[in-house]
């Protein structure tokens, strides 16, 4: 069942909140529900299970945890009662300063988040206090899981946040591993920008009867970002990227590649360059993460290189720009990316790179979002027109005496 889009403008009293969290809302600016919070609010306090698709940045957090916080004050209980779980330390950590944020003053509703690359010595003292709220990602909740040091004997509610890559064929074993450690009696939320039908299916199997939230088509990519394709060789596609970022449009720039070892190669190259960069993907420690996005979201750092992964959770609402410097491979994980711009209303900006082998995994892109993308050719960089686009427009004029073509990745001489 699809529920009914609302009016269209209501004050989150109408969705059924109560006035103390009506008045944590208007201290933190929000005065006007978000489509998905308007639909999704009223089903969970209600108690139903729900499947929430919408696009990236519209406010899905808030959605589950508005009613879920609610439904705990009304009536107080000891244990574990909330958990969430999502795929990235990020993600799980942003969830955290929502919940936090969201949380009115003198409420005695512990929090706890259990992710990697933190000390387990400390997460199990603060479960062994008890705590009502647990955001997890899978790998360390089953660690102590493992270890005895969670009790979900009164869970109420389970949230699996990005459930597309939560249910994913890689992470569906660690999920399956946690539902049987959980009540069946419990209320069920999934919330995620795609849900392919095969993910969905799997998730209707654990769920009751669930009501279906969509404000956005499926699959579709954020009305708020321009995007461009590049056509280009393999062999200058470094020299496209670093012909486009010294242009002067950019202001925060989110670069996406495919491989770990592709972002430490690109942010040396782009370091070298004298660009104000860093990277986040698995291979580094929680400590160096939290670094570079602090660094990214106070402007420190101008781009930040990231795998699809680690990039799960970056919430900067003022990224201009995000740029797949490899395409893909799954056609969600695109949504996803160019979700990190255009956000909270802004207008925002997504460039793809495409080699001749890559023109593919675009074109299943444009199907997944129904969208053709605008292809820009520049001349200079080996790229092919294998299609026949709309008018484009070029990116920017060039500055002048800057070169086309290969470009030196040594490090600039001082001047």
């Amino acid at each position: 069942m699809v529920e009914a889009a609302p009016k269209d403008f209501m004050n989150f009293s109408e969705l059924g909140l109560d006035d103390v969290l009506v008045r944590v809302c208007e201290s933190l600016g929000y005065t006007e529900p978000t489509p998905i919070q308007q639909q999704a609010i009223p089903i969970v306090l209600g108690g139903s299970d729900l499947i929430g698709c919408a696009e990236t940045g519209t406010g899905k957090t808030a959605a589950f945890l508005l009613p879920i916080i609610q439904r705990m004050a009304q009536q107080p209980r000891p244990g574990i009662r909330l958990l969430v779980l999502a795929p990235t330390r990020e993600l799980a950590t942003q969830i955290e300063a929502s919940y936090r944020s969201l949380l009115p003053k003198k409420t005695a509703a512990r929090c706890v988040t259990l992710i990697g690359g933190a000390g387990m010595s400390r997460q199990t003292d603060l479960l062994r206090r008890g705590v009502s709220v647990v955001i997890a990602t899978p790998g360390r909740l089953l660690d102590h899981m493992e270890r005895g040091a969670v009790n979900f004997a009164h869970i109420e509610a389970l949230v699996l946040d990005e459930a597309d890559r939560m249910l994913d064929m890689g992470f569906w074993p660690a999920i399956r591993r946690v539902l049987a450690a959980l009540p069946t009696e419990r209320q069920t939320l999934l919330f995620s920008a795609t849900m392919s039908p095969a993910i969905e299916t799997i998730a209707r199997s654990n769920m009751r009867k669930p009501k279906l939230v969509e404000v956005s088509v499926r699959g579709a990519a954020a009305t708020t970002v321009e995007q461009t394709a590049y056509p280009v060789a393999m062999e200058s596609k470094t020299a496209l990227l670093l012909d486009l970022l010294e242009r002067e449009r950019f202001e925060r720039v989110l670069v996406f590649t495919r491989t770990r070892r592709g972002a430490e190669r690109l942010s040396h190259i782009l370091e070298a360059r004298e660009h104000k960069v860093n990277r986040i993907h698995a291979d580094r420690t929680q400590p160096q993460r939290e670094a570079a996005l602090r660094g990214f979201k106070d402007g420190k750092t101008r781009v930040l290189v990231a795998t699809d992964i680690a990039a799960r959770g970056i919430d900067v609402d003022s990224i201009s720009h995000v740029i797949n410097y490899d395409v893909p491979a799954a056609p969600e994980d695109y949504v996803h990316r160019i979700g990190r711009t255009g956000r909270a209303g802004n207008r925002g900006r997504a460039i793809t790179l495409v080699t001749p082998v890559e023109e593919l995994n675009m074109r299943a892109i444009e199907r997944l979002t129904g969208q053709a993308v605008e292809r820009v050719l520049l001349q200079g960089f080996g790229g092919v027109q294998l299609a026949t686009p709309g008018a484009a427009k070029p990116f920017a004029a060039k500055r002048p005496g800057a070169s086309a073509g290969r470009r030196s990745f040594r490090p600039r001489r001082g001047r």
